[in-house]
């Protein structure tokens, strides 16, 4: 195409006219200055610090150790180091709402992540994040608590031009950031990421975009530092195929093999292996937005068959001609739970690894009805308030009720009472800087007589958050 195109210009009679056309449009160019990377907590890998390459482009202190370039001839040979610092508060009344075993109080999330970015030119990758994370003031330890010392991220990146597109191929641990993060996130509520040790390959040519990848999910220990583990005994594995439909919709779907030894649910245990499809639509088109996902899983279970699915929706519309821009939201989400323990069949859902912050952090994704509606509105362009008050039920009383992320509340299966209860949540986000980040999350959950005859009690939760990304 090249080509042809400067054969084009050699021998038309308007071709002065083009040249001079492209001649402006290099110059404006030029004069593009570049930005600098948007910090993301869960996206450092993805941050290009070699603008820094650039005079032009504004600087802070220490920039010096961003971009340590390390060939004057190429300025994407370069070292970056950079950190992460969150600070949570949290007041739970009730983990669990008080019917299981769960630590209620008060007490600090502190999290701090450093990394160093190796980048040699445009094909080379090293990447490599630790971790310190611990929770004064917490009696009671959950395994995504505390980590002193350990390896969040380590892995070597290849990138390739190759038959119109490039080619991405990652190897080692990482945080792998999919989507909406209904199902698999990288678990920022909690303090410790979710880490897999992964071979990923991705390949992206005009609106195509295809990933393939084989994960073990990293388990904490934190009996030593760097003692964090992962196994064949759990692991993820699957391709998807993403089609962008226009430049604000798309269509993927993705099929995954899960593979979990020892399972336990409230009716069977056994080595679980779920046959996973899922579909997703998103999108935005004047003022509406839109995330639609489907799964299905199928498979077996010890000497059982699993059939099981879930539904999940997030629609909005926003008056972006009103002032604070309100937005209003409603969430739709159904997933299956088991609707006969005796029988051969397990139809309870595996939500994989979901994101707490979807459902306020209290109850989990299998066997429930979820209805929220939503108001979120700008004060500012870098604060957004949503006030949200959802209801929750279960798709079957046959199957329990469950805690966040996915375990069953102990006397709650079979017992009467399909309404699980009703939340009110307010949240606030406030990008102070690129650097800093503030954000509250207050929640009053109420509660069903399935839980309360099991012991529970109604909750309350308080979360209030400052980050540093650098």
């Amino acid at each position: 195409m090249f080509f042809a195109t400067a054969s084009l210009i050699a021998t038309c009679s308007y071709c002065p006219l083009i040249a001079s056309a492209q001649d402006t449009a290099q110059e404006n160019t030029a004069q593009t200055v570049p930005e600098r990377p948007k910090i993301r907590a869960d996206r450092r890998p993805e941050e290009d610090w070699s603008v820094l390459a650039d005079p032009r482009v504004a600087r802070e202190p220490l920039d010096g150790l961003k971009y340590i370039p390390l060939d004057s001839a190429d300025p994407k040979m370069y070292l970056s180091l950079g950190v992460n610092l969150r600070e949570r508060f949290e007041l739970d009344h009730a983990t669990f709402f008080g019917a299981a075993s769960g630590e209620s109080g008060q007490w600090i999330l502190s999290r701090l992540e450093w990394h160093a970015d190796l980048r040699l030119g445009n094909h080379v990758q090293i990447f490599t994040q630790f971790q310190n994370a611990v929770v004064p003031g917490k009696a009671r330890l959950a395994p995504v608590d505390q980590d002193r010392l350990d390896v969040e991220q380590a892995f070597i990146g290849l990138t390739e031009p190759l038959g119109g597109g490039t080619l991405r191929l990652r190897l080692g641990r990482q945080v792998l950031a999919i989507e909406f993060q209904r199902f698999a996130s990288v678990r920022e509520g909690p303090n410790l990421h979710q880490s897999y040790d992964a071979a990923l390959a991705d390949y992206e040519r005009g609106g195509w975009h295809v990933i393939g990848a084989y994960e073990q999910p990293v388990q904490t220990q934190d009996v030593h530092p760097f003692d964090d583990y992962s196994n064949h005994h759990l692991t993820l594995s699957g391709v998807k195929v993403q089609r962008r439909l226009s430049e604000s919709t798309q269509l993927s779907v993705y099929y995954a093999n899960y593979r979990h030894d020892a399972a336990t649910f409230t009716s069977v245990t056994g080595n679980e292996r779920r046959n996973i499809v899922d579909i997703r639509t998103s999108g935005a088109v004047k003022g509406l937005d839109w995330d639609v996902e489907g799964m299905n899983q199928s498979g077996s279970i010890g000497a059982q068959t699993i059939q099981a699915k879930a539904f999940g929706s997030s629609v909005g519309y926003t008056l972006a001609d009103v002032r604070w821009k309100p937005r209003m939201g409603l969430a739709v989400d159904v997933a299956t739970g088991d609707h006969d323990p005796s029988d051969n069949r397990l139809e309870t859902f595996n939500p994989l690894f979901p994101n707490g912050y979807y459902l306020a952090d209290y109850t989990g994704f299998p066997n429930l009805i979820h209805v929220k509606p939503a108001l979120t509105v700008h004060p500012a362009p870098a604060v957004s308030v949503t006030a949200a008050v959802a209801g929750q039920w279960r798709e079957t009383t046959a199957d329990a009720v469950y805690v966040f992320p996915s375990f069953p509340l102990p006397g709650t299966a079979g017992v009467p009472g399909r309404y699980t209860g009703t939340y009110g949540e307010f949240r606030g986000d406030w990008t102070i800087t690129p650097h800093y980040a503030l954000a509250f999350d207050a929640v009053h959950y109420a509660i069903g007589t399935a839980i309360r005859q099991a012991g529970g009690r109604d909750a309350n939760y308080l979360g209030v958050q400052v980050s540093y990304g650098w």
